[in-house]
């Protein structure tokens, strides 16, 4: 059962102007009038009840001003992509930490951070893991992600925030290829784990799959749907897409074999048997 909605609650969005930030909006818009926006750069067509800060999460004051007086963070800022190192350190390790920090000094209660799929790329594909395996992720950026859910923990079980850390798939209007038909995330399903993860009692520290009802799924997620989610989105409605645009893409003899994709089989330099668990 969720809390009942304090409407008054302030909760900031960081990453607004991003690409899910930008899918999700409008939805949460509705849900959480006067909704703090943040981001390096203002998002497009802000609505009447929004409200935007400019941050860099590399700033610890600045991100420090634009979560004061915050009950809630939506953490969806820092490097979206597999990049250069010192890219992903600064937005997603030292942004990271920067982000967590102001909000335990600003009393912050929740956090909902986006993590990744990518924490856990090297699992095959034929394997379905649970929310409780070891992380071992396929790239700088899935590091990033790991180190994400540790530092959620760490100021969940030392500062008391409710931490909800959602491993997200592939958001947007439908499967990409075939490898997102087990993985992909329509934006309203985004948005119910999200509000289970401001709303919901029990949350202490969670991860949970940002995954629709994908009967390929790799996950299970059932931890999720204890705490009351019912995705609406299937994959498998968009197979037929899924499927011609994969063979415009051709094979790929590593990322085939592992979740993650071709994040496994960039710069990738071992031999693939000896690879993940």
């Amino acid at each position: 059962m969720r809390q009942p909605l304090d409407r008054s609650r302030r909760i900031v969005f960081t990453g607004a102007a991003g690409g899910i930030g930008t899918m999700t909006r409008p939805l949460l818009a509705k849900l959480y009038p006067g909704l703090v926006l943040s981001d390096r750069v203002a998002p497009a067509r802000l609505e009447a009840s929004e409200t935007f800060v400019a941050a860099d999460l590399t700033d610890a004051e600045q991100v420090a001003a634009a979560v004061k007086g915050a009950h809630s963070i939506i953490h969806f800022g820092g490097y979206s992509v597999e990049g250069p190192w010192d890219s992903i350190l600064q937005a997603n390790i030292v942004g990271c930490y920067n982000l967590f920090e102001a909000a335990r000094q600003a009393g912050v209660k929740r956090i909902v951070f986006a993590s990744s799929n990518h924490a856990v790329g090297f699992y095959r594909r034929k394997k379905k893991i649970g929310t409780d395996v070891t992380v071992r992720p396929d790239s700088r950026y899935g590091v990033s992600k790991a180190f994400g859910e540790a530092l959620g923990a760490l100021y969940a079980d030392k500062h008391g925030i409710a931490v909800t850390c959602l491993r997200i798939g592939n958001v947007g209007p439908r499967p990409l290829d075939v490898r997102r038909l087990s993985i992909w995330i329509s934006p309203e399903d985004i948005v119910q784990l999200i509000r289970i993860g401001l709303e919901h009692p029990d949350i202490r520290y969670e991860i949970f799959y940002g995954a629709s009802d994908n009967a390929a799924s790799w996950w299970d997620n059932s931890r999720a749907y204890k705490l009351g989610y019912r995705p609406t989105g299937k994959a498998e409605d968009h197979r037929a897409h899924a499927e011609a645009e994969q063979a415009k893409i051709g094979p790929d003899p590593v990322g085939d074999l592992f979740q993650g994709g071709t994040f496994c089989s960039a710069e990738f330099t071992n031999d693939a048997r000896r690879a993940g668990p």
